[in-house]
C-alpha cells in the first residue's frame, strides 16, 4: 500500500534529502540548533503520513494527515529561517521548498477528501 502512496513516497524521498542536508550542516557549517529542528520536522511528515495511512478509523487518517500538514509548514519555517540566515543558498532553498509545496498540496487534498467521505 505504501508504495503506491504518491504522497508517501514524495515525503519519505523529502526525509531523505532532509537528513542530507542536516548533516551537511552540522559538518560544513557546524550548525546544530536550526538544523536538529529541521531535521525532527521534515522526517516527521513522512513518519505521520505512515500512521495516518494505517490509520484506526478515517478519523485518525485526518489527524495523522494534519499532523503532517502541521510538520510540513514547520519545516517551511525553518528553511526559511536557514536562507535568510545564510545557512543554505537560494538554489537549496527554492528545490526544497517547491518539493514542500508539492507534499502540502497532496497532503491538503488528502485531508478534504477523506473529509467529505466522512
Amino acid at each position: 500500500m505504501l508504495k503506491d502512496n504518491v504522497c508517501y513516497q514524495k515525503a519519505f524521498n523529502y526525509s531523505i534529502k532532509i537528513v542530507k542536508l542536516h548533516k551537511k550542516l552540522k559538518k560544513d557549517k557546524n550548525e546544530y540548533v536550526m538544523s536538529k529542528q529541521l531535521l525532527k520536522c521534515g522526517t516527521s511528515i513522512g513518519a505521520n503520513l505512515k500512521e495516518g495511512i494505517h490509520g484506526q478509523s478515517r478519523k485518525d487518517f485526518i489527524a495523522k494527515f494534519s499532523i503532517s500538514l502541521k510538520e510540513a509548514e514547520e519545516t517551511e519555517y525553518w528553511l526559511d529561517l536557514l536562507k535568510k540566515t545564510g545557512y543554505i543558498n537560494k538554489e537549496k532553498h527554492k528545490k526544497l521548498k517547491e518539493d514542500l509545496k508539492e507534499i502540502i498540496k497532496i497532503i491538503v487534498s488528502s485531508i478534504k477528501t477523506a473529509k467529505e467521505n466522512i
